[in-house]
Formats: C-alpha cells, sequence, structure tokens
C-alpha cells in the first residue's frame, strides 16, 4: 500500500509515457453546450398501473394509433410506437393524465455529460488524495463488487481494464458487443476501476471491482431513455451491484423505474447531474443519486448543473483515466465525478456486504465533507465525497432489520365500483419498501415494485358483491406490513345494463363568445354510475383528455386555422355511452 500511495506523487512524470487522448476534443467539445430538445421520433415510453392487462392497454393507445412494441417486465413500461401522423408530445401529455397510466414520457435523446479539460498535460491525480481514496484502500479495494458502466461501451482490450471486465451486453445493437464506440465509456470505466498497483498507466478508485460494460448509446455518445432503463435492468438482473450513467437522466421516469427496480434488487445507482452550469428544477428522487462536479480546490465548476435534485458532488475536473486505444487522458464533466461517486459506493459496499442500498445511499450522504451553504444545498448536495469516511461508516453500521413496513390504501376508500378500478396503495419503510401485493377477499391481484404504488384492478374478473380490498408491503428483509382493508361493493351487472349517458358540459367559453390569442377551457361531466372518460376537440382534432370529471385547458388561439373554431367535449361511461357536446367561438 505505501508503494501505491507513493506513485500517486508522482503521477505527473506519467505524461512522458502516456498517449494523452485529452485532445480527442471535436467531440467532447460539442457534448459541453447543453444539447437541443431532442427524442427519438414516433415513440413514448408508458408504464400501465400494475394489473392492467394488455387487452385494456391496447384500449388506451389504440385511438392515438399507437401499438406496444416492446415490454420489460421486470419495470412494466412499455416501449409505445405511434404513426408518423402523430404527435408524440401531444400523446405523451394525453397519457400521462389517464387514471390507469402511471406515467407517459418521450423517449428522449441525452448526449453524454463530458466537457474537455483546460489544462490537459495536468497529469497530477488530485482527486484520489482530495476523497482520501488511499486511506480508504486500507480497508477496502471494491473485492466482490460489480459495477455496470451504461455508456459508449468500454474497450475491451486496453491494457488497464482488459484484466477487470465482466461479459456485458450492447442494448443499442441487442448483441454482446459492447466494445467501445465512441471513446467516453472508456474513460468513465477507468475513473471506476482501472488496474492499479501495477506501474502501469492510471490509479482508479475500486480497484479490485469488476467492471461490466452495457453499450446503450448511438454511435455518436448519445443515448435514449429507453436503451438506458433497459440496460439498467439487464445490469440489475445479471449481477451489477452499482451502475453508472454518466448522462443528465434524473429527470426521467423510465430510468427512475429501471433504477428503482435495481434498488430492490440490492443496487445503487449513480449518475451524472449535467454540464449546463445553470439551474435545473428537476425533482429529488430517491431512485438513485444524482452528482455534481468539483475542481481541486474544491468549488463546483462553473459548468456544473445545480438544484434540488442533486444528492452529492465529487471531482469532476482534469481527472486522470483511461482513453479508447490504449492510451491515457484528462477529463472533465459530471460524466467522471458520477463514476468517481460510483467507485466510492463500490468501497462501500465491499467492506459491507449486508448493507442495504438506503444505508449505502445514508453513508455516503452523511459522511460527505459539508462544501458551500452549511448542511444541504443546490450546489453541492450533502457535499463532497470521502472515501475514507464513508468506509469507516459502511464498517460500523449494523444491518439487521426487523421493522416491518407500513402501508394503507389511498383509494378507493369505499363505495361502488365496476370495470377497471384504479387502486392506489401509500407504502414506506425504515430501509425501504421492494414490493406492494394488492388482494381482494385474500387472492392476489396485481404486485407494483416501483413508487407511487398504483394498481387497475378489473373488477369484471370477481363476482358481484362485498369485496375487501388489502395491501401487502415486504422490505428487502422479507418483513411484512399489511394494511386495514377497505370494503367496496363490485356492481358490474349494474353497469353493464346501464343505458344512460352521462352529460357534458362546457363551462368556459361560453358558445358565440368572441375569444383572444388564448383561453382557458373548462370541461365538466356526470353520470348516474361514473365518468370514465373525458375528453376535450378543437376543430376536430384531439387536444386533451381526462378520466376525471372536469379538464380545464390552456388553448393559445393563435394556432387557430378558422375565425369560427368549435370546441367539444365527449365524456363516456363504463357501458360505454357517449355524450357530445359543442360550442362556437369567434376568434
Amino acid at each position: 500500500m505505501n508503494r501505491l500511495k507513493s506513485r500517486l506523487a508522482s503521477v505527473a512524470t506519467l505524461s512522458t509515457i502516456i498517449t494523452t487522448t485529452t485532445l480527442m476534443t471535436a467531440a467532447m467539445t460539442a457534448t459541453a453546450a447543453p444539447a437541443p430538445d431532442q427524442w427519438v421520433p414516433h415513440r413514448i415510453l408508458i408504464q400501465p398501473r400494475a394489473g392492467l392487462s394488455g387487452l385494456e392497454l391496447d384500449k388506451i393507445i389504440k385511438p392515438h394509433g399507437g401499438r406496444a412494441m416492446r415490454h420489460i417486465p421486470r419495470t412494466n413500461f412499455q416501449i409505445v410506437e405511434l404513426p408518423p401522423q402523430a404527435d408524440e408530445v401531444a400523446v405523451s401529455k394525453i397519457l400521462s393524465r389517464h387514471r390507469h397510466i402511471k406515467f407517459a414520457e418521450l423517449d428522449r435523446l441525452v448526449p453524454l455529460t463530458a466537457t474537455t479539460a483546460n489544462d490537459p498535460y495536468y497529469g497530477n491525480a488530485w482527486h484520489l488524495s482530495k476523497i482520501q481514496a488511499p486511506t480508504a484502500w486500507d480497508t477496502s479495494r471494491g473485492t466482490g463488487i460489480t459495477v455496470a458502466i451504461l455508456d459508449t461501451g468500454v474497450d475491451p482490450s486496453h491494457p488497464d481494464l482488459a484484466g477487470q471486465m465482466v461479459p456485458g451486453w450492447n442494448m443499442y445493437d441487442n448483441n454482446s458487443d459492447a466494445s467501445d464506440v465512441h471513446g467516453h465509456g472508456t474513460q468513465v470505466a477507468g475513473v471506476v476501476a482501472a488496474a492499479s498497483n501495477n506501474a502501469t498507466g492510471v490509479t482508479s478508485i475500486a480497484w479490485q471491482t469488476r467492471i461490466m460494460p452495457v453499450r446503450i448509446s448511438q454511435p455518436d455518445g448519445y443515448a435514449s431513455f429507453s436503451t438506458i432503463a433497459s440496460g439498467l435492468t439487464w445490469a440489475a438482473d445479471n449481477g451489477a451491484r452499482v451502475a453508472n450513467i454518466s448522462y443528465g437522466v434524473s429527470g426521467s421516469a423510465a430510468v427512475q423505474s429501471a433504477a428503482q427496480y435495481m434498488r430492490n434488487k440490492g443496487g445503487v445507482v449513480v449518475v451524472a447531474g449535467g454540464n449546463s452550469g445553470v439551474y435545473d428544477a428537476t425533482a429529488p428522487n430517491a431512485a438513485m443519486l444524482s452528482v455534481s462536479a468539483t475542481d481541486s480546490t474544491d468549488a463546483r465548476t462553473s459548468w456544473s448543473t445545480y438544484g434540488e435534485f442533486i444528492d452529492l458532488s465529487a471531482p469532476g475536473a482534469s481527472i486522470w483515466t483511461t482513453a479508447r486505444g490504449g492510451g491515457y487522458s484528462t477529463p472533465s464533466g459530471t460524466s467522471f465525478a458520477s463514476p468517481a461517486t460510483a467507485g466510492v459506493v463500490a468501497l462501500v459496499m465491499s467492506a459491507n456486504t449486508a448493507l442495504q442500498p438506503s444505508q449505502v445511499e445514508n453513508i455516503m450522504t452523511s459522511t460527505a465533507d459539508d462544501l458551500g451553504t452549511a448542511g444541504y444545498d443546490t450546489y453541492y448536495g450533502y457535499g463532497r465525497i470521502n472515501a475514507a469516511a464513508a468506509v469507516l461508516k459502511a464498517t460500523q453500521t449494523q444491518t439487521l432489520d426487523t421493522q416491518a413496513p407500513t402501508t394503507s390504501i389511498a383509494s378507493p376508500t369505499g363505495g361502488t365500483v365496476s370495470g377497471i378500478v384504479p387502486v392506489s396503495v401509500n407504502a414506506s419503510d425504515n430501509i425501504g419498501v421492494t414490493r406492494v401485493d394488492l388482494l381482494a377477499n385474500g387472492k392476489l391481484l396485481a404486485s407494483d415494485t416501483t413508487a407511487p404504488y398504483s394498481f387497475s384492478w378489473d373488477s369484471t374478473l370477481t363476482p358481484d358483491g362485498t369485496v375487501q380490498l388489502t395491501a401487502n408491503a415486504v422490505d428487502a428483509a422479507g418483513n411484512q406490513g399489511a394494511s386495514k382493508s377497505v370494503s367496496v361493493t363490485v356492481a358490474n351487472t349494474l353497469a353493464k345494463s346501464d343505458t344512460s349517458p352521462p352529460t357534458a358540459s362546457i363551462t368556459n367559453p361560453t358558445n358565440g363568445s368572441t375569444v383572444g390569442s388564448a383561453v382557458t377551457i373548462r370541461l365538466a361531466a356526470a353520470d348516474n354510475v361514473a365518468v370514465t372518460k373525458l375528453s376535450l376537440y378543437i376543430n376536430g382534432a384531439i387536444r386533451s383528455a381526462t378520466t376525471s370529471n372536469t379538464l380545464s385547458y390552456r388553448w393559445k388561439t393563435g394556432q387557430a386555422l378558422n375565425r369560427w373554431n368549435t370546441i367539444s367535449a365527449v365524456a363516456e361511461d363504463a357501458a360505454g355511452n357517449k355524450t357530445t357536446t359543442s360550442i362556437q367561438v369567434l376568434r
């Protein structure tokens, strides 16, 4: 170990023997600025509520021309193809409000979060001593942990990486060739687990871990939410305990869902905060650790994105690492702050293999060196990572969990139901909930593994009469907590015999009125049993839809093609009865 520590002081001399590939700046510079808003054309990602059948899902997406192209069963999200004439932005907004859909979003393309180093010959591996990695190595070097690198692939022939790798997968081409097509992934992998203490090349943070390459990118380095989420699921199912994503994906519902799946299997996901240099309003989430970048003076770099979603900060400027083709480079970006954090996570998990993900995350945040404003702040999160303090706390943390989760059914709270019934459940645990089961009269209906826990119960498969609904939450230790039962009355026979159509009204604007450049349209509906859908059409084109009794929509009338414009409200009930009400307004 002393020999290894002495090597760190002489890293600067490596410039005489290193083939520096930092000046692969054409690709890197292109990703330094914020990328334009891009997504995969004619594709959206949705996650139906647990228990919704494929037939019922088809009924939801077919009116928009949608076709479920691929299903990722462990996370239950669907990749949906739309016809060329469809407006994927409008369809995703409409479906996101459907009561049987947990989320719907565009399959966005995200750029790499690397930027060029100001000094390409900056050869001092300052980040290792800054986070006290050498002290941590006296206790843990990452043995027994596999870190998935979800990126552009990893160079399998690099002398500092070849012996560190386990088989991976190419999500972009759907084959086992996970070699690097860009260069970014090889740089990221070297920060985590380049071979070290071998008198060659660079020193990594967790140099006895194994690297699992998962290529999720196009040849130009851009990756889509769908390949990233699919890659996370694959990595979780194939033994990865840590996953690093050096892309700005903190706001993606699909990626969050896949990260929660990995978390439920005992894994931790670390992602880059982004390189926009400005405030990002993305909401924080518990499924992944989002990381900003610091420099050698412990200051946030000017290009590092900040906001409430940032959990931690880590060195990300001029980080010595491996480069595609066998050389070495000193790139910068949150792309490299993220794997620095993932490397420390691997050290922590190796030091105490019984730790649950929530415990690992708590160790990382509670042992970080506080920077900036005292306590949590949007620039540094809970602080800059400290490997020595984190590993020490890991060895001192007790892992026995005997506390059961708490759970309750939020809706329905009673009454009469029919058809496909939305059920929402609240569940929490001192460590973390891994699964929630919904039962009707003691019979399992469906299971959900990602919060918010929500179900679509097909009550037509249950005889009419009183039904007791209960929810059961399970944590990683196997502790179970059951909710109080909710009594509902199933009345599908009544619903089927229902011949009374719902009512539909347009409460604003009024018929014949003149509207300005923008107007708020308000719809209302009512039914003797229940309204199942309320839709808004303007000049025959659907603009919005909901499964509640009211709908509000802000219409920018500058888009109107006609002087007189028709606004229509369409209300439907479970029996298929439908009512349309229309008015005309002058623009």
